[in-house]
């Protein structure tokens, strides 16, 4: 394999590794503990690599992912004291752990290879240069097993306890009736983002591993409301990133993280605005036709209960109803021709009058509404 394809081999199951978990973290509205996390299981790295005296020691990800533990418990511990709100939280825990972090890299590792600006921003182009040799034979970059098994390890997961995670998310209370554990699940989760966190910092570093374990679940979630589908949009689109995010890096020859990260960004923002049913555009469409129904509605209403009424060319004269409904000329205009163009209304005498068509379709609105009410009450 080339190293271009190997770091994109790499990055794409980097970003799938990050959006499995990230799913469950955007759904459950905790999207900013990712950034914590990943930044707190550095002071993880650190201990662990004072306690064994080796960066390649497994337990290194054993520290990262127990401290990513402890960012989400004393976290919630703050918030749970009703003092602080769960963003303020995180905001005291996550500059102290990881400020904690820099400072013993800075003062007592001065001398190792455990730099904080490759942490922050990682260098894909040079996971190719990091080699698993098995036996005097070079099999390819440690990075690409190394996230292997943890994406396998994040499919296990979320494919073993997908009734659990899916449950636990939604209803915790539900849960806790059924038997389920919430608390053990809510933790296993951070586990898991903590571990995959840490096993993508070398090649990626911290940032674009929020912007995977983000940006592709969010996405994804403006795309559909099923939960499997979210999933694989999400990996999907995770892939996709990836890809394009590298092939933007060497074209412009720029930074391969930084350009992932961009393109995350740029893919999100497209979605947002052209999604087919969540998209800013379709919402805008559909908030405009909600304003327009609403005031057809209401004049067809308006001009159904003065019908036949003493008062009937006052209150729905062409010239006088604008007062009773106190709109423009210009958007009352607009509303009289649309419900002229589908036979609803004509106007008589500078009087506008129901079509026996808009009169019955008056009336079964009247009465749908009416309906509706009686039934939330």
């Amino acid at each position: 394999m080339s190293p271009q394809f190997e770091i994109q081999l790499i990055a794409v199951i980097v970003a799938v590794a990050c959006s499995l978990p990230g799913v469950f973290l955007v759904l459950r509205k905790m999207a900013m503990m990712s950034d914590a996390i990943t930044h707190t299981i550095l002071l993880g790295i650190v201990i662990a690599f004072f306690a064994t005296n080796s960066l390649t020691s497994p337990l290194l990800i054993v520290g990262a992912a127990i401290m990513g533990v402890i960012t989400v418990f004393l976290t919630e511990m703050l918030n749970s004291t009703k003092l602080v709100s769960e963003d303020s939280a995180i905001g005291i825990v996550f500059p102290l752990l990881f400020s904690i972090a820099i400072i013993i890299i800075s003062k007592y590792a001065g001398s190792v290879h455990l730099d904080t600006d490759s942490v922050l921003l990682g260098e894909l182009a040079f996971a190719p240069f990091n080699r698993m040799v098995v036996m005097g034979r070079d099999i390819g970059p440690k990075a690409l097993y190394s996230m292997g098994i943890i994406l396998i390890l994040n499919i296990l997961f979320i494919t073993i306890f997908f009734k659990e995670l899916k449950i636990v998310t939604f209803d915790p209370a539900l849960a806790a009736v059924l038997g389920f554990v919430p608390t053990l699940i809510h933790y296993s989760l951070m586990t898991v983002v903590s571990i995959t966190a840490v096993g993508a910092f070398e090649s990626v570093g911290s940032i674009l591993v929020i912007a995977f374990m983000i940006g592709p679940p969010v996405t994804a979630y403006l795309l559909t409301d099923d939960l499997k589908h979210l999933i694989f949009i999400s990996a999907g689109v995770g892939a996709v990133n990836g890809i394009l995010g590298y092939q933007f890096a060497h074209f412009f020859d720029v930074s391969i993280s930084g350009s992932m990260a961009l393109m995350t960004g740029i893919i999100f923002a497209l979605v947002f605005v052209f999604a087919p049913k969540k998209g800013l555009v379709t919402t805008i469409r559909r908030r405009e036709f909600q304003k327009l129904d609403f005031a057809e509605k209401s004049l067809l209403f308006h001009i159904y209960n003065h019908e036949g009424d003493d008062n009937e060319c006052f209150e729905c004269g062409i010239n006088t109803i604008q007062d009773h409904l106190n709109w423009s000329n210009d958007f009352l205009s607009k509303i009289i021709e649309d419900l002229k163009e589908r036979n609803k209304i004509f106007i008589e005498d500078n009087t506008i009058l129901l079509t026996d068509y808009g009169r019955q379709y008056a009336a079964e609105s009247y009465r749908e509404i009416i309906t509706g009410f009686e039934e939330s009450d």
